[in-house]
């Protein structure tokens, strides 16, 4: 019998991750970023490149500034519902909110959140080709599992249910598999509503814990694709990481970490 190798952990060795996702890039970020700067919560912020500036929207001059530590990702230039646009309107709609959002964010901009929740199988597919490594529904399914198809990644819940999940996720112990709690909204939303208490009480009860690692949407899927590059030997003795980053994982109920371009053999580390 080999190792018993598990690819159960995130960042640190721990077992669950927090992820936020919001769109449309309104004022009310302004707020919103600074709950998740005051209890260490880590968000994609999907903006509409062409919408910057106008009533209500954030101005473009702020965005590299306000979303510090945070990622900016595609929303479209104006906000169409995808399905029912032309194939030509498509490609403009994501490439040019693409390329405005990297000159005003300093990155490549790579992630997405589907304008009005539309999106198709045909539509979903035609993403990767546009740069596109995962594009956010607004299916919400209630679990804490990590994306099957990234680019029809369903979130945990909106945050005006968060309160249903906060409490099982911490309480959660069940092993060997990674634990995603992703909560989607838009800021506005606790404005219209009045209930910033909302997100000031998630923040407080779920910020500032050891067992979880807080990302972006980017960050989750640029790990995930890490771990699953690992290249495990047939008697899963030998683990390389061909990757630029550390991934960890648990061998033989040891959680190990193996570094960027290392190779690690169970109970020696070996120089490649």
């Amino acid at each position: 019998m080999g190792h018993r190798i598990q690819y159960d952990r995130y960042p640190g060795g721990v077992m669950k991750a927090l992820t936020l996702s919001y769109d449309d890039g309104v004022v009310h970020d302004r707020r919103l970023v600074d709950i998740c700067n005051r209890y260490g919560l880590k968000a994609t912020f999907n903006l509409n490149s062409g919408l910057l500036g106008k009533t209500g929207r954030i101005e473009a001059e702020e965005v590299a500034t306000l979303y510090a530590g945070h990622e900016v990702a595609v929303h479209t230039v104006t906000h169409p519902t995808l399905p029912y646009v032309p194939n030509e309107l498509l490609v403009e709609e994501i490439m040019q909110d693409r390329a405005a959002l990297e000159r005003l964010a300093g990155y490549p901009v790579r992630g997405m959140a589907y304008p009005n929740g539309g999106y198709d199988r045909a539509l979903s597919s035609k993403l990767a080709w546009l740069g596109i490594d995962y594009a956010r529904t607004v299916e919400s399914h209630g679990r804490f599992t990590l994306p099957e198809q990234p680019l029809e990644w369903h979130p945990t819940c909106h945050h005006n249910d968060v309160s249903s999940y906060t409490g099982r996720f911490i309480q959660h112990t069940k092993t060997g598999t990674p634990l995603l709690l992703y909560v989607w909204g838009h800021s506005y939303e606790f404005n219209d509503n009045d209930n910033w208490e909302i997100i000031e009480q998630f923040g407080q009860q779920i910020g500032g814990r050891e067992d979880i690692w807080y990302a972006t949407n980017r960050e989750v899927i640029a790990y995930w694709t890490a771990v699953q590059r690992l290249e495990c030997s047939a008697d899963r003795s030998i683990i390389h990481n061909p990757s630029a980053i550390s991934v960890w994982f648990t061998a033989d109920q040891q959680v190990l970490e193996v570094r960027g371009g290392e190779t690690l053999r169970l109970g020696e580390r070996v120089q490649v």
